[in-house]
């Protein structure tokens, strides 16, 4: 994972947080990602392809679930519900989409968000795709951006 395709979903995410929730995020570690469990409780997926395929996963702090989906939605949330889990999906939507909007060497197309709830969950990224994990803190709590991308070779491009 190269870190031109790594920041600029950092980037994105800084944004996003900033201009959507008025929330800043302070990043932490960067490590590999050498599990597929899940930094935290809920996390929206998404899945690129084109000339780099891979996945992004916000993984979010129920807390920071909570507060992000009560700022969007300009009501108090106080459980993880259908309007929390598409609130986090929106905010992983967000943070792609601003990452793409930097990538556009690699045409990439952005899937639907999917979003996963469960302690210890388990994210499957493509087997040839080594993900990167960076922490972040909020005021509200945790968070952490996993990022899985690599470029697709000159001729499996062209097929």
């Amino acid at each position: 994972m190269r870190a031109e395709l790594i920041n600029p979903f950092i980037a994105s995410l800084s944004n996003t947080f900033q201009t959507m929730l008025s929330c800043r995020v302070r990043r932490g570690e960067l490590s590999l990602k050498e599990n597929r469990r899940s930094s935290h409780e809920i996390s929206g997926v998404i899945g690129l392809t084109g000339k780099a395929v891979g996945t992004v996963i916000l993984s979010l702090s129920r807390e920071v679930a909570l507060k992000a989906a009560s700022t969007l939605l300009l009501a108090e949330m106080t459980e993880i519900d259908a309007d929390v889990l598409d609130a986090v999906g929106e905010l992983t939507n967000m943070v792609a989409g601003g990452a793409k909007a930097q990538l556009e060497v690699y045409e990439l197309a952005v899937s639907l968000p999917n979003v996963i709830t469960g302690k210890d969950h388990e994210v499957h990224f493509p087997s040839h795709v080594t993900p990167i994990c960076i922490a972040f803190q909020t005021d509200w709590g945790p968070l952490a951006l996993e990022v899985g991308l690599a470029p697709v070779p000159a001729a499996c491009a062209a097929v």
